[in-house]
């Protein structure tokens, strides 16, 4: 099944040239209206009328993270303010998002990719969706919210959280297709075997899963619990939300939408493309967004491009599910979380050393993330109403701030330390995908 054949199956040839010519015009109008870009072609000496082949483009530069968090709110934009009429974000590192917003005419293009990846995944017009992202500045839920609005499904926005709710809506309104996180997806398993729910007696088909790393093992335990046939996709805030790639039913590997993002893998240490097979960073470089285009950025996931043509017949190149990250972020219950935005949360409370390691555990379906930090005197051991009360001022600190909970654990002064540099890792990540 495909949404927009035309384009899932064109050929080779002609998706090189429609690509050359958007990436031509998205040249042009990062020249002609962001700052940030104009600066970076004028000390390059690039003028985008000479920009001709699209292996030029290994010759452009990077955009980070850094770039979006130094540029923040709107100096990335590439239309004015009145012409943006959404506005997501994604979490920052030192306490700043990444502003992302979107025209009338990105959110309808959205909106057709994001049906791409529920057409791909099985979704029809005949289904019924619950959507159990969280519906906030997070891109997940209302993207696939107006792509299976789009593609004419029924809709049910459940949001996330509250399980019994989730499984008595399912039994209720005949869902027939699930969206949320492949963990959640497993949480939901387990309190259905609670509550003594069972899954062949639902109407679910399709499970379609992103926002965190999953392994194939994963997939196969989401399947036999929920009776359901589960695919994997990938978006992110800074480039669109879901709709960037996405399995076809074949499940070997995920279709990049190349009509509208360029991507590349690099080797994340020289920034050189690597060989096609070959795992590196993603970088993805967008086609036809208006407000918030971006050349070249650096995602910081690890995946490789997988040779050869799917049965399905698009011609799209696919990717290998994300194989992890090239930093120290993680995903935690579907928000991204580097450790300079849980140092920055700790260093406001008084009555802690600055080095601290966060330990990530698996506990049945569901993440969980401790937080080791050192008191900085004995009496946070000493007197146990001192210790407690740290202990919930750092956690609810780390929520409020970080955007997902914490464990927190108290360690003595200098623990954490071998002389004079912090010896222990930032994140121990011991969840099993």
């Amino acid at each position: 099944m495909y949404f927009e054949p035309e384009y899932e199956c064109m050929s080779r040839d002609e998706l090189a040239q429609l690509q050359l010519e958007r990436l031509q015009s998205t040249l042009f109008r990062l020249s002609r209206n962001v700052p940030f870009y104009r600066r970076k072609f004028a000390d390059l000496g690039f003028d985008p009328e000479e920009f001709r082949t699209l292996e030029d483009l290994k010759k452009l530069p990077f955009t980070t993270k850094a770039d979006l968090r130094e540029n923040y709110p709107y100096g990335m934009f590439a239309v004015p303010l009145r012409e943006v009429v959404r506005l997501h974000s994604s979490s920052g590192t030192t306490g700043k998002a990444v502003v992302c917003g979107y025209t009338k005419n990105d959110v309808k293009r959205w909106a057709k990719l994001a049906a791409r990846v529920l057409t791909a995944g099985g979704v029809t017009r005949d289904d019924v969706v619950q959507i159990a992202f969280n519906y906030g500045l997070f891109t997940g839920g209302f993207g696939f919210h107006y792509g299976a609005e789009l593609l004419g499904a029924s809709v049910i926005p459940s949001s996330s959280g509250n399980s019994r709710r989730q499984i008595q809506i399912m039994q209720d309104y005949k869902t027939t297709a699930l969206v949320c996180t492949p963990s959640y997806a497993l949480y939901l398993a387990g309190a259905m075997e609670d509550v003594g729910v069972n899954p062949n007696a639902l109407d679910l088909k399709w499970g379609l899963f992103g926002a965190e790393c999953w392994s194939e093992a994963m997939r196969g335990d989401i399947q036999e619990r929920l009776k359901i046939t589960a695919t994997d996709n990938y978006g992110l805030t800074e480039i669109m939300g879901p709709g960037v790639a996405a399995e076809c039913l074949e499940r070997g590997g995920l279709h990049v939408n190349e009509d509208h993002f360029l991507a590349e893998v690099i080797d994340p240490h020289t920034g050189q493309p690597v060989a096609p097979g070959e795992k590196g960073e993603l970088v993805l470089t967008t086609l036809t967004k208006e407000a918030f285009p971006m050349l070249r950025f650096r995602t910081g996931d690890l995946t490789r491009l997988i040779p050869g043509t799917c049965p399905c017949g698009r011609t799209f190149l696919r990717i290998d599910r994300i194989l992890g990250r090239s930093d120290d972020m993680f995903t935690l219950r579907g928000v991204n979380v580097f450790p300079a935005q849980v140092e920055a949360a700790l260093l406001t409370v008084p009555g802690i050393e600055p080095c601290y390691q966060i330990v990530l555990e698996r506990e049945g379906a569901l993440d969980t993330a401790t937080v080791l930090v050192e008191a900085s005197t004995d009496e946070y051991f000493d007197e146990i109403k001192k210790h407690q009360q740290l202990v919930l001022t750092l956690a609810k600190t780390l929520e409020s701030i970080v955007g997902v909970s914490f464990a927190v654990k108290l360690v003595e002064k200098s623990s954490l330390y071998a002389g004079d540099a912090c010896k222990a890792k930032r994140v121990v990540d011991n969840r099993k995908f």
